[in-house]
C-alpha cells in the first residue's frame, strides 16, 4: 500500500522504520522549543531523493501540537519563527520582488489555506509600479493571486502562474498550498516549507504540473500545511498498533504470536481495501474544525510572510494591519 504523505519529516520516518536506519544521502537537525520543534531535512544528492522519493533540497518543519487551539501569543511566536525560517531560505533580499500564489479550492474548507492567505497577505506591487520604484525603505514588492483549480477554471494552475510570471517577472515565487499527512496528530498542527516547488492538488491525489524552478524559470519556495489524512493510512496504522499491542500480551513462539508476526504489508492492504470499497476507495478525513483552524493558520503564515518580505515591518505592524 502506498503511504500518502507530502511531508519529508514522515518520508524520513517511513524509511527509518522500513530499514531499520538512517536515510543515506540525508542530513537532519532539530531544535526544540518550549511549544514547538524544528526539525530540518536536507537532501543532498540523487541518493538521498531516491530514499526520500522527494527533490534534492531543503525542508523544514515546524511541528506545534497546540497549534489547534492556540492562543495569540502562541500565533505570535510561530509566526515570527516561521519568517525566520524564511528568511533563513536566503531567497529574498531587499530589492526581491515577490510573487506570492495561494493555491486550492477556496470552496473547499480544507483547501482554502492557500486562497484565505492571500487574503491577508500585503501586496505592494502596485505602488512600485505606479511611482516606478525599484526599492523601498519599508516594504518590498509583493504581489499576490489565488488563481483557483482546474475544475473551477478549465485551466492547468501551472499554465495560469507561468503566463504571469512572463507578464510580471518576479524574483521569488511563494506557493501555499493544504498537504496530507500520514498521522492525524500533524494535521493543522505542522507547517512545511521548502525550495524545491510544489504539484497543486497533491493533498488529495491529484497530479498536475509541478510549480518549481525547473517550469517556471523562478525559485518557488512552498509553505504547506497538512489539512487531511488518508483513510487507508489511518486504518494501517491503527492495525499497526493493534497488532503491536497485542503482540506484546502474546506469548514469543506461540501461535497466535507467530500468525501476528507473519501478517504481510499485502494482507494488511487487501483488507483495508476490503473495508474501504463499499464507501469510496479514496478517501481522507479533515478535523470537524476545519473552518476555524484554517482561519487561525492563515493568520499565522500571512503575519509570517509579511514580516518575512518586508524589511521594515515588525508583528506590531502586521497585527495593526490584520485588524
Amino acid at each position: 500500500m502506498q503511504i500518502r504523505t507530502d511531508l519529508a519529516i514522515e518520508n524520513r520516518e517511513i524509511y527509518r522504520e522500513e530499514n531499520k536506519g538512517e536515510v543515506p544521502g540525508v542530513e537532519v537537525e532539530q531544535e526544540e522549543g518550549a511549544d514547538y520543534t524544528v526539525t530540518r531535512v536536507n537532501i543532498l544528492d540523487p541518493i538521498g531523493a531516491n530514499n526520500m522519493g522527494k527533490p534534492v533540497g531543503i525542508y523544514i518543519t515546524i511541528e506545534v501540537p497546540k497549534l489547534k487551539n492556540t492562543d495569540q501569543e502562541l500565533r505570535d511566536e510561530i509566526s515570527k519563527l516561521l519568517a525566520k525560517e524564511i528568511k533563513g531560505i536566503g531567497y529574498n533580499h531587499k530589492n526581491t520582488k515577490t510573487l506570492i500564489v495561494g493555491l486550492g479550492n477556496w470552496n473547499v474548507t480544507p483547501d482554502a489555506l492557500g486562497p484565505k492567505v492571500v487574503d491577508r497577505v500585503m501586496v505592494t506591487r502596485q505602488f512600485f509600479v505606479n511611482y516606478n520604484k525599484d526599492e523601498d525603505e519599508t516594504v518590498a514588492n509583493v504581489s499576490a493571486l489565488s488563481p483557483g483549480v482546474m475544475g473551477l477554471t478549465g485551466i492547468e494552475t501551472g499554465e495560469i502562474i507561468k503566463g504571469i510570471v512572463e507578464k510580471t517577472e518576479p524574483d521569488l515565487i511563494i506557493a501555499i498550498d493544504a498537504l496530507a499527512s500520514r498521522k492525524m496528530e500533524r494535521v493543522s498542527t505542522t507547517i512545511q516549507i521548502t525550495d524545491t516547488g510544489i504539484n497543486p492538488g497533491s493533498g488529495i491525489g491529484n497530479k498536475r504540473i509541478g510549480l518549481n524552478e525547473d517550469y517556471l524559470g523562478v525559485p518557488v519556495l512552498a509553505i504547506g500545511v497538512p489539512t487531511v489524512v488518508d483513510a487507508a493510512t489511518m486504518i494501517n496504522d491503527t492495525m499497526d498498533l493493534i497488532i503491536g499491542a497485542m503482540k506484546d500480551k502474546a506469548t514469543v513462539g506461540g501461535d497466535f504470536y507467530s500468525l501476528l508476526e507473519n501478517i504481510s504489508k499485502e494482507e494488511k492492504y487487501y483488507l483495508i481495501r476490503e473495508v474501504l470499497e463499499p464507501y469510496m476507495p479514496n478517501v481522507v478525513v479533515t478535523p470537524k474544525e476545519i473552518d476555524l483552524i484554517i482561519d487561525d493558520l492563515s493568520i499565522i503564515i500571512a503575519n509570517g510572510l509579511n514580516m518575512a518580505l518586508h524589511h521594515g515591518i515588525d508583528l506590531k505592524d502586521v497585527n495593526r494591519y490584520m485588524r
